[in-house]
């Protein structure tokens, strides 16, 4: 039952990896499931772009990608963020980046729990998850 941090060609710097690791755990039981081993995998635009096209057949930029390991209700799995993108969007939104971070972050996760963003209406639903997480155990986050 772990979470970890790893990265491939870009860092993600300036949070609190501890206190990370404790609010995504605490989203983890909020959500009613149980801590596996999970995997932050930092990365750039192109390292990410080539896992979409490996495993996703899709030629474009993301942000994050989740690959879901969860077995027998254990979350489970690897989230790949691209740190360039994140930046990027942080600045298009305005907004700080180690928000935009911690957004992008809870959304991979919640897509091991279980949660799709596929139509519209589970965007909505989606985001509302990510905003009711960001606002309740995210703050301690820096």
């Amino acid at each position: 039952m772990s979470i970890h941090y790893l990265e491939e060609d870009r860092k993600a710097r300036g949070f609190n990896r501890t206190a990370t690791k404790n609010w995504l755990h605490e989203v983890i039981r909020l959500e009613g499931k149980k801590p596996g081993v999970i995997s932050y995998i930092f990365c750039s635009d192109e390292y990410l772009v080539n896992i979409n096209m490996q495993f996703l057949k899709r030629d474009y930029f993301t942000d994050v990608i989740s690959f879901d390991y969860t077995e027998n209700g254990i979350i489970s799995g690897d989230i790949m963020i691209s740190v360039d993108r994140v930046k990027e969007n942080a600045a298009n939104l305005g907004i700080p980046y180690l928000d935009e971070l911690k957004r992008i972050m809870v959304h991979g996760l919640l897509h091991l729990i279980g949660y799709d963003d596929n139509t519209e209406e589970l965007r909505a639903n989606m985001s509302a998850r990510e905003d009711l997480y960001l606002g309740m155990v995210g703050k301690e986050v820096k």
